[in-house]
């Protein structure tokens, strides 16, 4: 249930079909993001579940993995089968994979 961001940048950069999901709060998302994601904070998702594809892979992003942890094991338990955590959230990202992506 868990992604590294060195498989997601493998698959963003081979054009492979998924979502990357980033379900942290809005003052989190203008402080950084990742290009392309699908923004739902949190706090909203049960409301906006229907905006999530179930049919390709889905990457759920927070800040540094626990949260996404937490909805991914949810996601599962739901139908949502394709569900990764991205291991370190979009710190990791900007550590390893875009410093341009600002870590906070």
């Amino acid at each position: 249930m868990e992604i590294d961001v060195h498989k997601l940048d493998a698959m963003r950069k081979a054009g492979e079909a998924h979502t990357l999901l980033d379900i942290r709060e809005i003052q989190e998302l203008d402080q950084s993001a990742v290009e392309g994601a699908l923004h739902i904070a949190m706090s909203e998702l049960l409301d906006r579940l229907d905006e999530v594809p179930k049919e390709q892979p889905l990457v759920v992003m927070c800040h540094v993995g626990g949260r996404s942890s937490q909805v991914v094991q949810w996601m599962h338990a739901n139908g949502y089968e394709n569900a990764l955590n991205l291991t370190g959230g979009i710190n990791a990202w900007s550590a390893e994979i875009d410093a341009g992506v600002p870590a906070y």
